[in-house]
């Protein structure tokens, strides 16, 4: 009960905690109108007009969550490229209605898919029959899968039609473990009411994903080393009691509780869905759990500033003015991952002075290329496979009119992004993926590794 001034006053209505939602709509990066459901007639349709206004308006890649107009709240995320928006007029919980976005989102991607504006447009009709049956005259009802496979009718529209043939050494499943078949990234991103399609197929999928934060100094020496990862699974069985996923023995949480008498796995932080049955994991470090159709994040894990190895890359900036008054940069990139290793989709973002108008550049093989970003200020540096245990380089010359020793200050710090199949940097690992009891008919268990670059900087 809530207490003011000393009296007791009885607990609002239930309805009153969980405010209601005029509308949601989703939305193009470049505006255009998808998908607008209102579903209490409190506001004209004109307020996506006036969303996109004020979101374009803002200055910076990332603006707020919550903005109003006049007495009209906006509560939006980003999720594949799209604008993802409910309205209030009420004094409604932000946190609510962002979660309720993010589930939102997860359950197109389960019904359609994957999230992207090609897919939204193609199922249209069953995105309108998902908010039907999630939202009720604005109060939020279910966002269960399970509940809702029993309501909608609609089949989902494939964006581009699935096939094992769709074969690249990019982000196969079941590659890394040697099985004597594999399954493109793909195979993960059709709807989970695609069964008859599919020919009654049924798979689990196995992600685990892991993001990297680290900052280098201008020394070399490593300033910062975050990384958080998940384990994701997507569930395309119609009925499966029970899944038993085995994490390495070794892997322990925290730094007083090292296990095993192999090579240590160690993370600060862990947290489990609430499906999760955790009675075999101080033992055996087993995960148990009665998986349901779609995708869902099983376990979440973090470490922080202690990386088992080094860090995957390493530059070697060298900055300075030619004799033509020219701002020359020489880069060396080393990919310090072990050799059968390698990183993909590598891109080395170096911010240049005010007034660059031109590069020229001498690339150490054909397959890079780079270009002078004017509007960032700054020359991006792609590089699409780079295999561990090499050294790529580049110089950069680049017309900057008036250089002088105060612009040539701000080159740097240098932003990589890129992209580890069959790794984590943690080195947490599946040791085996079990249903019980065993599925009728013929089943697939997939488990892929991939190390993202969340935030990778290096200061010159």
């Amino acid at each position: 009960m809530e207490k003011r001034s000393g009296l007791l006053l009885p607990p609002p209505p239930v309805q009153s905690l969980s405010r209601m939602i005029s509308q949601v709509f989703i939305l193009s990066s470049k505006g255009d109108h998808l998908i607008y459901k209102d579903f209490r007639g409190e506001a004209g349709s004109d307020v996506v007009s006036i969303f996109y206004e004020k979101v374009t308006a803002l200055t910076g890649d990332q603006p707020p969550v919550v903005m109003s107009h006049k007495d009209l709240h906006f509560v939006h995320v980003r999720q594949g490229g799209l604008y993802w928006v409910a309205t209030t007029t009420a004094d409604s919980s932000p946190f609510t209605i962002i979660e309720f976005l993010n589930r939102l989102t997860a359950l197109v991607k389960d019904y359609c898919g994957c999230l992207s504006e090609k897919s939204v447009q193609m199922n249209f009709a069953l995105i309108y029959e998902l908010l039907d049956e999630v939202v009720d005259y604005g109060y939020i009802q279910t966002m269960s899968s399970d509940v809702l496979k029993n309501f909608i009718q609609t089949e989902a529209v494939s964006s581009r039609p699935f096939s094992l043939f769709d074969l690249s050494n990019v982000g196969l499943f079941g590659a890394e473990t040697q099985q004597s078949k594999v399954a493109p990234s793909s195979a993960a991103t059709r709807p989970i009411q695609s069964s008859r399609e599919q020919g009654g197929k049924s798979e689990i999928f196995v992600d685990v994903i892991e993001r990297m934060t680290v900052v280098i100094g201008s020394n070399g020496v490593l300033m910062k080393a975050d990384v958080e990862g998940e384990i994701r699974v997507k569930c395309y069985m119609p009925s499966c009691s029970e899944m038993r996923i085995g994490l390495n023995e070794e892997f322990s949480i925290g730094k007083s509780q090292l296990r095993g008498y192999g090579a240590a796995v160690r993370v600060d932080e862990c947290s489990f869905h609430q499906a999760v049955r955790l009675d075999e994991f101080d033992s055996h470090r087993i995960l148990r759990l009665c998986p349901s159709q779609g995708e869902q994040t099983v376990m979440q894990y973090q470490l922080s500033d202690d990386l088992p190895s080094a860090p995957p890359f390493r530059l070697f900036p060298t900055v300075e003015r030619d004799s033509g008054g020219r701002l020359l940069m020489y880069l060396k990139l080393r990919c310090d991952l072990p050799p059968k290793s390698a990183a993909i989709n590598v891109c080395a973002t170096i911010p240049v002075p005010k007034g660059s108008v031109s590069l020229s550049q001498e690339l150490s093989s054909p397959d890079q290329s780079a270009e002078l970003k004017l509007q960032s200020r700054a020359v991006d540096w792609q590089i699409p496979r780079f295999p561990g245990g090499t050294q790529l380089s580049a110089l950069f010359k680049l017309e900057v009119p008036g250089l002088s020793s105060a612009s040539m200050l701000e080159v740097g710090p240098v932003a990589l992004s890129f992209e580890l199949p069959k790794l984590t940097v943690t080195g947490l690992q599946i040791r085996f993926l079990r249903l019980s009891p065993v599925q009728p008919g013929p089943s697939q268990r997939w488990v892929r590794y991939v190390t993202h670059s969340d935030s990778y900087t290096i200061r010159i």
